[in-house]
């Protein structure tokens, strides 16, 4: 490790590439123990690791030591610039390419076997930051383990990061090259997040805090449990096994076979249906609160009930039920003539 550390801090190439690729296989053998001391000195490394060289690599091995104990705030810095510096680049080389192209010219798959001089050309500027641009557009996917690592591991990771990646990543998934749909949902993870809930069936409203949520699957059922299994509103209370996987702090250990109901239809204050597959952040705001509207469900739904993400336990709690005035203000502010219509 200090061999690397060394060479590294020398800036002498050749060095550094023999004493990574020592370091690498090390960790892949050493202790929990030694893992916990090496993850932040690795994440340390990543800002003056040469930015064509295999910073992912670097990343990941500090990742690993994560999640084998490691202090997921001391790495995180780190690694989610490196992953936000990534994106930064993949976006930009998608603009180069894209300017410099014909219309109907189609991004290219990210395959480090595209990168030659045509396309470093292509780019234009310095070959350097050229291949460096190409070499992000590559290998961002990569960043994925390392960077949910560390925001699956600590609320406070994701508070300090999460709002500034969130959108370079979201818009390099709008281009439809890149498979980061882990990495966008664990930074649209809301954490301590008040919610007005609306039942409209029968009129009651709450304020519930959430957070930890995955998706809205996990969402729905912590719903139902707070508020059918609360006896606040009528409906079939999730099972004890579904609501254990959705917020148990111990890390899920595979797949299960455990199946969650659908209790409710989730709408968003104009009626538009909020997916289960989507996410809370989905969930739109309205004078500041997010706005959730519960209906009688259209159909019957049922999905397999394990988390999304593993790591991060869910939670749900009521934090009060609203007055009937403070109830019919919030109804008020909802489309009820936009409800999602039920099978005749």
């Amino acid at each position: 490790m200090s061999e690397l550390e060394e060479a590294v801090a020398a800036r002498d190439g050749d060095r550094t590439g023999r004493a990574f690729n020592a370091v690498m296989n090390g960790v892949q053998s050493t202790s929990d123990a030694e893992r916990v001391l090496a993850g932040p000195r690795l994440a340390a490394l990543l800002p003056a690791f040469p930015p064509a060289g295999p910073r992912p690599m670097l990343a990941m091995a500090a990742g690993f030591c994560v999640e084998r104990g490691a202090d997921p705030a001391a790495c995180a810095e780190p690694i989610l610039g490196g992953v936000h510096q990534d994106l930064l680049d993949a976006l930009e080389f998608a603009r180069r390419w894209t300017a410099t192209g014909a219309a109907e010219d189609e991004l290219p798959e990210p395959d480090e076997k595209i990168i030659d001089d045509a396309l470093l050309a292509r780019l234009g500027g310095e070959v350097y930051e050229a291949t460096r641009l190409a070499l992000a557009w590559c290998s961002v996917e990569e960043w994925q383990p390392p960077a949910l690592a560390v925001l699956c591991r600590s609320a406070e990771v994701r508070r300090r990061h999460a709002s500034e990646i969130l959108p370079a990543c979201r818009d390099l998934a709008a281009l439809e090259r890149h498979d980061l749909k882990c990495l966008a949902y664990a930074l649209a993870v809301l954490d301590d997040e008040p919610l007005v809930v609306l039942h409209r069936p029968t009129g009651t409203g709450f304020e519930v805090r959430i957070g930890g949520i995955g998706d809205n699957f996990q969402l729905h059922t912590l719903l139902a449990h707070v508020l059918v299994g609360g006896g606040y509103v009528p409906g079939t209370t999730p099972s004890a096994e579904s609501v254990r996987l959705a917020t148990d702090p111990e890390p899920a250990r595979g797949r299960t076979r455990t199946i969650a109901t659908g209790a409710f239809e989730l709408l968003a204050p104009d009626g538009e249906r909020i997916w289960n597959e989507g996410l809370p952040d989905d969930i739109p705001a309205v004078e500041g609160h997010r706005l959730l509207v519960l209906d009688e469900p259209a159909y019957q739904r049922s999905w397999n009930a394990d988390r999304f993400f593993p790591h991060l336990p869910g939670t749900a709690e009521l934090a009060r039920v609203l007055t009937a005035d403070e109830t019919r203000t919030w109804f008020a502010r909802t489309s009820p003539g936009n409800a999602i219509r039920r099978p005749s």
